[in-house]
């Protein structure tokens, strides 16, 4: 009964995606703070594109679709 329990507890857990990389983690907890893609991108001193490359790798490896998915996602996985 406890191996039972136990494989419903894992299997109702959400996997864990693809690792995000330093820099996915990093524009994910802006991305959750609010800012803009171009607020990231000027924080971070990077271009738009490619801050929105990294959105879409982060949605990609998390499995959704929008910013507000991606942040629950995150907090339902402990990443942010």
């Amino acid at each position: 009964k406890l191996i039972e329990r136990r494989e419903k507890f894992v299997s109702a857990s959400p996997a864990l995606p693809e690792s995000l990389t330093d820099r996915e983690g990093e524009v994910l907890r802006l991305l959750a703070a609010g800012l803009s893609n171009q607020e990231i991108a000027a924080k971070l001193v990077v271009s738009l594109s490619t801050i929105k490359t990294h959105v879409t790798r982060i949605y990609g490896k998390l499995d959704v679709t929008s910013r507000t998915q991606a942040i629950v996602r995150a907090r339902e996985l402990k990443i942010i």
